[in-house]
């Protein structure tokens, strides 16, 4: 069997950003899209990168997202603002509202942000990086289609309803996390389809009746499992009233989704910039982190492992690999990219090793 092919990271932006270019789309937006979707395959949630470009792509030609449209501040009060994305691209919309978080939190101390009538924004990580390689903690927050019942019920009422929570550090470090208040994201359960995997990890997901199931079809017909059952479901609901509430935007089931056709997906989005200077000096503050990190590293491994981890780790390490060595993609997935780039008369790059 052969490979899935492998890329150096460079050759997918340009590859997305000529695909992005090829739908009339300013330069400007085609850069974000490339650079924010790239960046998640490199560190390996391949879930929330390039398997999401096909999406995307769909819905533009559709028309069930507006490429052109930026969004605007429907307020502003204090360290406060409402952000209307008018189904703008989601990584577009939540650019805008992570440089006036980062803005209101240099003015005050903290910046918040809520934005409506946004669309799927890829990885949270992204964004919540965005703010943090500028000197802030950054805390992003996402409602997401409804693909999730509530403790104790079977009607799915909200989605993976992701957090993440992004620190400042040297040479980029510092300290993230990026979770869904589901076990899995969604994207996993896809994939795991993508590549023909009939089953899929035990604590996933459920069927159509709320059960316990590892079948890969039946997760797609049913539902995710909440993280750590009733604590995962409450943490779901707060992100809703966080984003969904605050913003005055669509809530539950109100949502669309990225295969969701007849209507508008309206996201609601949560951004918070927390400026670190209010509280210490930077370099006391990334000596305090490297030290509380350092403290969880200090614990003598469990049996099975061989050291201990803390949130972002694994990425940076996956990073400096796929970095070095190439990105691999799923040749399923890359067959797809490449059919959309020939439709559109964009040329696909050549990939350094695996499938021609």
């Amino acid at each position: 069997m052969s490979a899935d092919p492998v890329f150096h990271a460079e050759a997918l932006r340009s590859y997305v950003r000529s695909l992005i270019l090829a739908l009339k789309l300013p330069r400007s937006t085609a850069d974000t899209m490339a650079e924010s979707l790239v960046a998640a395959n490199v560190r390996g949630v391949d879930s929330h990168g390039l398997q999401l470009l096909p999406f995307y792509i769909a819905q533009l030609e559709d028309g069930r997202v507006n490429g052109l449209e930026t969004g605007a501040a429907v307020s502003e009060s204090g360290a406060v603002m409402v952000y209307d994305g008018r189904n703008g691209l989601g990584q577009i919309v939540s650019e805008k509202c992570t440089d006036h978080a980062v803005r209101l939190a240099r003015e005050h101390g903290l910046g918040c942000v809520v934005a409506r009538e946004s669309n799927h924004f890829g990885a949270a990580a992204w964004w919540a990086q965005r703010m943090s390689r500028q000197g802030v903690i950054g805390i992003v927050m996402c409602t997401a289609s409804s693909t999730v019942a509530p403790w104790q019920g079977k009607d799915p009422r909200w989605g993976t309803n992701p957090i993440c929570c992004s620190a400042p550090g040297r040479d980029g470090g510092g300290w993230l996390l990026d979770m869904a208040t589901t076990t899995v994201a969604m994207g996993k359960i896809y994939r795991a389809n993508i590549l023909g995997n009939e089953e899929i990890p035990a604590g996933w997901a459920m069927d159509s009746e709320g059960l316990p199931t590892t079948s890969t079809q039946e997760a797609l017909r049913g539902m995710l499992m909440p993280l750590g059952g009733y604590k995962g479901s409450g943490l779901a609901l707060m992100v809703e009233m966080l984003c969904g509430v605050l913003s005055a935007g669509a809530l539950s089931t109100e949502l669309g989704g990225l295969r969701v056709k007849d209507r508008p997906f309206r996201v609601c989005q949560f951004f918070l910039a927390i400026d670190v200077s209010r509280f210490l000096p930077m370099e006391e503050f990334e000596e305090r982190l490297r030290k509380l990190t350092g403290m969880a590293k200090s614990s003598s491994p469990a049996a099975g492992f061989d050291e201990v981890l803390v949130a972002g780790e694994p990425e940076w390490r996956t990073e400096a690999v796929r970095l070095r060595e190439g990105v691999p993609v799923a040749a399923p997935l890359w067959n797809t990219l490449r059919e959309i780039g020939s439709r559109l008369g964009v040329v696909a790059p050549e990939p350094v090793s695996g499938l021609p």
